[in-house]
């Protein structure tokens, strides 16, 4: 098992201190198992709105959150303040809590054979070393390119510019040891334009671990100032069943339901609509979504989980058919399977067919249906798969975009829209865990006036 962290993966020892402190804590006494997670973070914050600043935000945090085992006595603590006497008191609260929970045959660190023997290096740490002020005038340019569009934009929601650096080091009992860093960056812009009496909203973003990778603060505030404007001239839909495309953005909260539902707590509470599906055809054939936590400077890219089990790369779906679980030790335990290197969620899925195609080839296949581009509210069911939200978006004749569309509520039963996925796009949207493109449904209902 890997004893230290890579030389340049934490800046200097003092987490891995705290960690090992804590271990040897809890083994004192008397703890069968122990975990450690150590973390500190900073990051600034800024946001302008008519080109006057509204915030500016420092973070600084720390933390350290301690789990022991009696057996299958299980105990947790955390404390922000990571001295010795600090955690010292945290390791006795767990180790008190311990004594006095009930059995839980399931709990314990995962199986030694599943750490992480060797930690990739993924290109996951590239601090800004950006001021405020700097920040503040990337967010004045991104919001004045928006502005300046067009005449309809009469109003801004804001831009903001944002910058996070965190540093994590896990250990266990089991010998385990390690951490790294991460970054995540990003700028955003949220315009109104109107028109007459009617005004319309839309926004733009760019993320990234490095920040010489992001979108132009320009670009940023150009996109969001030509959609909001887009946007203008919305009508309403009469109620009727048809065609519905998920803009990329839209299409990866369709993923996340499908995530949840093969999640490990999912299926082993019976709380899932795809519950036992390991093996059955959820897509159609020529659907697949490949997990791969490896890629250099990925949003979701880790050499390890949460509880330090190696992360590898794993078909999801092949040939549209659920190939198994998304699982942590735990919840591996209670389905009689082996974790799958998910605990803390999904890294990097990638969703696609060969058969991908252009957003305007999805329209003209599409023919007539809507084009969804923002969704509302949380109308989803996990138990049953009942699906029914807000949207807006444009209504699309013969392939050709007529006109947009707002206030009108979609409806369906997220296993059948599965199988009624039609095409995928080849618009793949990476600002996020899950990786995906435009997704074409063939049918569904559209609730308007």
């Amino acid at each position: 098992m890997p004893q230290a962290l890579q030389p340049h993966a934490v800046p200097g020892a003092p987490l891995e201190d705290v960690v090992r402190f804590a271990l040897e804590e809890a083994a004192r006494h008397g703890a069968t198992q122990a975990e450690a997670d150590a973390s500190t973070g900073q990051g600034l914050g800024v946001s302008v709105r008519l080109g006057e600043v509204e915030t500016i935000e420092y973070q600084r945090d720390r933390g350290l959150a301690v789990t022991v085992y009696f057996g299958h006595r299980k105990g947790g603590a955390s404390t922000a303040d990571l001295s010795r006497e600090a955690v010292r008191a945290s390791v006795e609260k767990a180790c008190a809590i311990a004594r006095y929970t009930a059995e839980d045959p399931y709990a314990g660190l995962p199986e030694p054979e599943a750490l992480a023997r060797t930690i990739p290096d993924l290109d996951l740490d590239h601090p800004w070393e950006i001021a405020a002020e700097a920040a503040i005038d990337i967010a004045r340019r991104c919001e004045r390119a928006g502005m300046q569009v067009d005449a309809r934009i009469t109003n801004s929601e804001g831009a903001s510019v944002n910058t996070q650096r965190h540093t994590g080091v896990y250990g266990n009992s089991l010998g385990f040891l390690a951490g790294f860093s991460g970054t995540s960056h990003s700028v955003s812009c949220a315009l109104v334009a109107q028109q007459d009496e009617q005004m319309q909203r839309d926004y733009w973003f760019t993320a990234a671990r490095d920040p010489l990778e992001l979108e132009s603060p320009e670009e940023v505030g150009l996109a969001a100032g030509r959609r909001a404007c887009a946007r203008l001239g919305a009508r309403k839909l009469t109620t009727r069943r048809a065609p519905v495309l998920f803009a990329p953005e839209m299409a990866r909260g369709l993923v996340q339901h499908f995530v949840a539902a093969i999640s490990g707590s999912s299926q082993y509470r019976k709380a899932s609509f795809l519950l036992d599906a390991a093996g059955e055809r959820v897509f159609p054939a020529g659907v697949h979504m490949s997990e791969r936590p490896h890629i250099a400077k990925g949003l979701g890219s880790a050499p390890f989980d949460a509880e330090g089990v190696a992360t590898h790369d794993r078909e999801l779906v092949a040939g549209g058919v659920l190939q198994g679980y998304v699982l942590g030790s735990y919840s591996a335990r209670r389905l009689g399977l082996k974790t799958t290197g998910n605990a803390g969620g999904i890294h990097n899925l990638l969703v696609g067919s060969a058969a991908a195609r252009s957003r305007e080839a999805l329209l003209r296949e599409m023919g007539s249906g809507l084009w969804v581009t923002e969704l509302m509210g949380q109308g989803v069911n996990g138990v049953t798969g009942d699906y029914s939200r807000g949207a807006s978006g444009f209504w699309v004749q013969d392939g050709a975009i007529v006109h947009p569309v707002h206030e009108v509520t979609i409806a369906g039963n997220l296993r059948r829209m599965y199988q009624d996925i039609v095409a995928l796009g080849d618009d793949i949207d990476a600002r996020g865990t899950i990786r995906c493109g435009s997704l074409l449904v063939g049918e569904m209902t559209i609730a308007g006036d």
